[in-house]
């Protein structure tokens, strides 16, 4: 649909993006219904998040969420991990191509992510492929480092307008800030 498209564009030119859709995950990560999302190809991207969007420690690490069908592209010995609570060894492609994914230690806590389980986050992943030939996004949780996720659009705005956010994709809408 329209939204994935506009969002897969946005991020691969470098915005930083709030993504606000459907059901709040349940567990202890954002799955792709309440996410910060960036590019993982800039190597940059890591901290421009942390520093400008979740207000914390530049060395904290953010998770890549993966085609299922694509893991093994950038991964060692991946299989199913759709609740990012696995570490896996990145390949050397995977060091050069998604450089913001990648922990320093060359590992990544992995989110792979099923058509079926959520298609619209699985289309978006799709789009961003279409035009960078990755299948791979930065993914952290919608919020800022103090506060808990956002729950409600109220919130996703408040967040959007106190941080470093670029877009906010929430439902079918767009946002923008004027820079």
């Amino acid at each position: 649909t329209a939204i994935e498209k506009d969002v897969a564009y946005e991020i691969s030119k470098g915005n930083l993006i709030g993504w606000f859709q459907g059901n709040m995950e349940f567990g202890p990560r954002a799955l792709g219904n309440r996410s910060i999302l960036g590019d993982p190809r800039q190597a940059d991207m890591k901290k421009k998040i942390n520093q400008y969007v979740k207000f914390r420690e530049d060395y904290r690490p953010l998770a890549p969420s993966v085609i299922e069908e694509d893991a093994t592209k950038y991964f060692v010995d991946s299989c199913s991990s759709p609740f990012m609570t696995t570490t896996f060894n990145a390949n050397a492609d995977a060091e050069k191509i998604i450089p913001a994914g990648v922990h320093v230690d060359g590992t990544s806590r992995i989110q792979t992510v099923n058509k079926k389980v959520n298609p619209l986050y699985h289309s978006l992943l799709d789009e961003f492929r279409k035009i960078t030939d990755v299948s791979v996004l930065l993914n952290t949780s919608y919020n800022l480092s103090w506060e808990p996720i956002v729950m409600n659009p109220e919130q996703a705005l408040a967040t959007f307008s106190a941080s470093g956010l670029d877009v906010l994709a929430i439902g079918d809408f767009l946002v923008k800030k004027n820079n």
